[in-house]
């Protein structure tokens, strides 16, 4: 029978898994949001009266009205009527309808937790610093809808990089405590082993943000082959704006070439990973993770590229961003079966 401080793991833990399913489902509702082009569609930011929708159709109208006066009514939609409207309405509602219940689902749990004492105090100040990362994260998603209120019906590319960058580590950080607090034992592994699963975790985070770049300027609606660019490995464009830094966010060949590399070298990597955890000491969880990450990697390619050619379907667009955050989870999964000790002694 599980002791009390097992117990007490487990259940903190659960409930972290909890969070991660919320913030799963965030990130996909948040990709659908962008794709079907509804996140301008509230134009205020009310952490606490925003939370009620319009409940009549004076209300409606209102907020119809208001929604009216934005760049993306003025030179998109010009002729959508009010039903029409509740359409992009509802999924940028819901989309920060979770992120209230998400906030709510972590800190009231959090706070009993810790005036309980059953989290350890490493583990407090770790789900402290995710607390603060999530309030930071409701900052910078309203500074990236508002920067698509004033001339240009679009959001900022960088905003929304960052935006869904946070998204992906406050889900890693989370993900990573619940693993620690149920597997407890030892990974073996080289420090070089764990150096590259770490590295791998690294370069799927900057492909989700060049991921981010390519939505935010809309560079997968150019450049519809594979797995050449138009005709050439690179693209004659891929220098075009000055200064040349410029181009690494929004140039559409630049983003979808950088884009297109990292996918690559992740599924390189990936290769590399699995044939390099057979060369450690036997160890199951890292070989069975590793070829978890090894097919997934190669899925999440063919999901990025079937969206390509076909011009970025909704449902497949969806499905690719949702397979990079299964990708991320499985590099996580698999760099915690190589962690180095007990890190938390609650």
């Amino acid at each position: 029978m599980p002791t009390p401080v097992i117990q007490s793991r487990r259940i903190v833990a659960l409930w972290l898994l909890v969070c991660c399913a919320l913030v799963f489902i965030m990130v996909v509702v948040g990709g659908v949001t962008r794709l079907t082009h509804s996140g301008l569609s509230i134009v205020e930011w009310q952490p606490v009266m925003g939370a009620v929708p319009p409940l009549n159709e004076q209300q409606w109208a209102e907020t119809f009205e208001k929604y009216r006066q934005t760049p993306e009514f003025k030179q998109r939609n010009h002729d959508m009527t009010v039903e029409q409207f509740k359409g992009i309405f509802w999924w940028e509602y819901g989309h920060r309808l979770l992120g209230r219940v998400i906030g709510l689902v972590f800190l009231i749990p959090f706070l009993f937790f810790l005036f309980t004492r059953r989290l350890d105090p490493e583990v407090a100040w770790m789900l402290g610093g995710i607390f603060v990362l999530g309030a930071l994260q409701g900052v910078v998603g309203w500074l990236m809808v508002a920067s698509g209120l004033v001339d240009e019906p679009r959001v900022s590319s960088i905003r929304l990089a960052t935006h869904l960058g946070l998204a992906f580590l406050i889900y890693g950080f989370m993900l990573w405590v619940a693993l620690d607090l149920l597997f407890r034992e030892r990974g073996l592994a080289s420090d070089t082993m764990r150096g590259r699963a770490s590295g791998m975790l690294a370069i799927i985070w900057l492909m989700v943000l060049s991921g981010a770049l390519v939505a935010g300027i809309k560079a997968g609606y150019a450049y519809n082959t594979w797995p050449l660019m138009n005709g050439k490995i690179v693209p004659d464009e891929i220098m075009l704006i000055e200064p040349w830094y410029a181009n690494i966010a929004y140039n559409m060949a630049t983003v979808q070439f950088i884009h297109r590399c990292l996918a690559l070298i992740i599924a390189l990597m990936a290769v590399g990973l699995w044939f390099d955890v057979r060369r450690e000491p036997p160890n199951p969880r890292p070989r069975f993770w590793s070829t978890i990450l090894l097919a997934m990697a190669f899925v999440q390619v063919g999901l990025g590229i079937g969206t390509l050619l076909l011009r970025v379907p909704v449902n497949l667009a969806a499905l690719h961003q949702m397979g990079a955050l299964v990708l991320f989870s499985i590099a996580v999964m698999f760099r915690h079966t190589l962690r180095e000790q007990k890190q938390f002694q609650m």
